[in-house]
């Protein structure tokens, strides 16, 4: 079990959830009784508030509208050691919290990701499970094989991580971006296998599959584009090039054969793009020095918290 000595935070952010926010400060309440539970209200136009305080949480507001900003301020207000993250939908396993606490903490981890295995049909739609793993595999595959659910809202974080963890995302992004922070840095993460539930009855998703689905891709492109720009600026500068050399091959072909340039238009496009070309890579190439700088920094910020300490 989790040692008294950890000050233990349950952040929960909430949009009209009335009809599920009291089960889960109760089921947290019992699964960590030293904790302490912070219910954050983003705008919600049902008795969340109230609820949420006579269950016994500290309930405060946000009043930009979106969970990153909720997480942002959150991140920001709270101090503790161990940082419990959960939605306020009562889909998620709070007797799993303990388990995945003593994983963060004897292990030595900066996050612990719960794995969502869920209970019954109704708990995961097949859009949002087919889009997770297409969302999953690309983010393996652009920045590496670490996590097998990046959309999991249940998640543990040491201090160290939540101090120095640039929130930018405005809504249900920062899932994403809390795993590519994770992988940028090579901080040591895990992912526990965690039970999912469906929803209680009266309490509706705010997710939509193809909208959220396209925010989260547009999302990983662009941190793409910001923590890794060589790669992404070369693959535009070769596929520019690529272009330009197709457009080049006859116009160099016919002026062999004939020693004219009969399509100069063609081959002004060429030229054009072979230079906005190697403008790319060459952009690549300063912002790589940029973000390695930025990347420094980051972990300095991260390095300068302290670790958990377990009496």
């Amino acid at each position: 079990m989790t040692a008294p000595a950890l000050r233990v935070a349950v952040l929960v952010p909430c949009f009209n959830e009335e009809a599920a926010v009291a089960t889960v400060v109760a089921d947290f309440r019992k699964a960590l009784p030293t904790a302490e539970i912070f219910v954050y209200d983003n705008n919600s136009r049902d008795r969340t508030i109230e609820v949420a305080r006579a269950a016994g949480a500290i309930v405060r507001s946000e009043r930009r509208q979106g969970k990153g900003h909720v997480v942002r301020r959150m991140f920001a207000d709270i101090d503790a050691d161990v940082y419990v993250l959960v939605d306020g939908d009562a889909t998620y396993d709070a007797p799993s919290a303990p388990r995945m606490i003593d994983a963060l903490v004897n292990e030595h981890l900066d996050m612990v990701v719960g794995f969502r295995v869920d209970q019954s049909a109704a708990a995961y739609r097949p859009g949002h499970r087919t889009g997770n793993w297409m969302l999953t595999s690309f983010l393996s595959a652009v920045f590496g094989q670490a996590f097998k659910d990046i959309l999991s809202g249940y998640r543990v974080f040491s201090r160290r991580f939540v101090k120095s963890f640039p929130v930018l995302s405005d809504g249900f992004e920062i899932e994403t971006e809390l795993s590519v922070h994770a992988l940028e840095l090579a901080l040591p993460v895990m992912e526990v296998e965690t039970p999912y539930y469906a929803r209680p009855e009266g309490s509706f998703s705010k997710l939509n599959t193809w909208r959220d689905g396209f925010r989260i891709l547009a999302t990983i492109l662009k941190l793409y584009r910001s923590e890794k720009p060589l790669r992404f600026f070369t693959v535009i500068g070769v596929l520019l090039m690529l272009v330009s050399i197709g457009l080049a091959i006859p116009v160099i072909i016919t002026y062999l054969e004939e020693g004219l340039v009969p399509r100069l238009p063609t081959a002004v496009l060429s030229m054009g793009l072979m230079i906005v070309a190697v403008l790319s890579v060459s952009s690549g190439l300063v912002l790589d020095t940029v973000t390695r700088g930025r990347r420094e920094m980051k972990l300095l910020a991260y390095l300068s918290q302290p670790a958990i300490k377990r009496d």
